[in-house]
């Protein structure tokens, strides 16, 4: 970004950001390709590693290239000057003035950047492959192509970065996923999976439960879920547990509801009900429901999934591609590195990274398969808000400043 000359600031950083998604889309293609080379069985006893030995020629690769940088000519002029900072970490956050910049970058930009990332790559991938049970070679190749279709945007949403401002398309992307996520998702079951929608429409299962003390509850007990498996606690199941676990293995979408009268736990499928957890009694009320164990390849829509994809993937686009150059231009290039350094791996190793684990416990809980999309939606929602009241436009900032 500091070589990068006025003006063409955020098309010079957008071909960095595009190096992730195109770092996405060759791992799924190494993968991809390794499964097919080998037996299931040979892929699960060893064939796992090979995608990690391969990325040895790609540290190999980042090291050589970061041994040949140079510092930026802004830098260099300052430490030739003797301006640097004695003390980056303390200037850093220890002062107000700094401090709160690097809590704007962080609540209204890389937090909802990190989760729109996640989101329209990561978790579209476990949702098609966990959720609706497609198979791993159709969800590989839809999520590629989509891939390849939208990795164009992250240049272009860069160069109009460089015309119309930074803050209002990242702003723009996250409002976008806030209004949409829901509809896109639900047309991803439709498309991919028309079987479970339809099943959950004509055949919805709800497990009544003494344990179920209202969606508050039930949401913090999913942010207790994700902690523990975040740190490695160990948990004593109970009754509702493990037939909550047994309808998530088993793909079967449902509603959590208050126990009924005089039964702690009660399945109910249709006209029928199972007092209890008994796994074999489970599967027989289950099995007139008609929930696919698998989706079927002969009704998946796939211009339709490969479409709702890219709409994914240019929420991406428009607040990746120029947030290298944003977060760039909102800090003093005495501690730019260290300032930015913060906001943006919370942003996108936190809030981003453990998305698909605290979104998969959300819906593990609750039972309802879009459940987990308000935790994008609400991080999304409160970087919009955030950046509306207390982020400025960076554009035309000198980073001589």
């Amino acid at each position: 970004a500091e070589h990068a000359p006025e003006g063409k600031r955020g098309l010079f950083t957008s071909w960095i950001q595009l190096t992730a998604t195109l770092g996405f889309f060759l791992s799924l293609a190494v993968i991809y390709l390794t499964r097919h080379a080998m037996t299931a069985e040979s892929f699960g006893a060893w064939g796992w590693r090979v995608p990690f030995l391969v990325s040895v020629l790609l540290l190999a690769i980042s090291i050589y290239i970061r041994l040949k940088l140079e510092e930026s000519p802004v830098f260099a002029e300052m430490k030739a000057q003797g301006k640097t900072s004695k003390a980056p970490l303390t200037e850093s956050f220890a002062r107000w003035g700094n401090a709160k910049l690097v809590l704007m970058a962080l609540f209204g930009a890389t937090a909802g950047q990190g989760v729109v990332w996640y989101t329209g790559q990561f978790y579209a991938l476990y949702f098609l492959t966990t959720t609706l049970r497609l198979d791993y070679e159709n969800t590989y190749l839809l999520i590629g192509a989509a891939l390849l279709l939208g990795a164009p945007l992250l240049i272009f949403f860069g160069w109009l970065s460089d015309r119309i401002g930074r803050k209002f398309i990242m702003l723009a992307g996250c409002l976008l996923a806030v209004l949409t996520y829901q509809p896109i998702f639900h047309g991803l079951t439709l498309a991919a999976n028309p079987a479970l929608a339809e099943a959950m429409t004509r055949t919805p299962v709800q497990l009544h439960t003494g344990e179920f003390h209202g969606a508050l509850d039930v949401t913090l007990d999913a942010a207790s879920d994700a902690a523990r498996k975040i740190i490695g606690m160990k948990h004593v199941y109970s009754e509702t547990d493990l037939a909550r676990n047994f309808l998530n293995n088993h793909g079967i979408p449902f509603e959590l509801v208050p126990a009924t009268s005089g039964a702690p736990l009660t399945l109910t499928v249709g006209g029928s009900s199972v007092e209890g957890f008994q796994a074999k009694a489970y599967e027989a009320a289950l099995a007139p429901a008609g929930y696919p164990r698998s989706a079927d390849l002969a009704r998946v829509d796939r211009l339709k999934v490969i479409g709702l994809l890219f709409v994914l993937m240019s929420y991406v686009a428009m607040v990746y591609g120029p947030i290298a150059a944003f977060l760039v231009e909102l800090f003093p290039t005495n501690i730019r590195y260290t300032s930015m350094s913060l906001p943006y791996h919370i942003g996108n190793g936190w809030f981003g990274g453990f998305l698909p684990l605290i979104a998969a416990s959300i819906v593990i809980y609750t039972g309802n398969i879009y459940a987990g999309l308000w935790y994008p939606i609400g991080i999304a929602a409160m970087s919009v808000l955030v950046s509306l009241v207390w982020v400025a436009e960076t554009k035309d900032k000198s980073l001589n400043d």
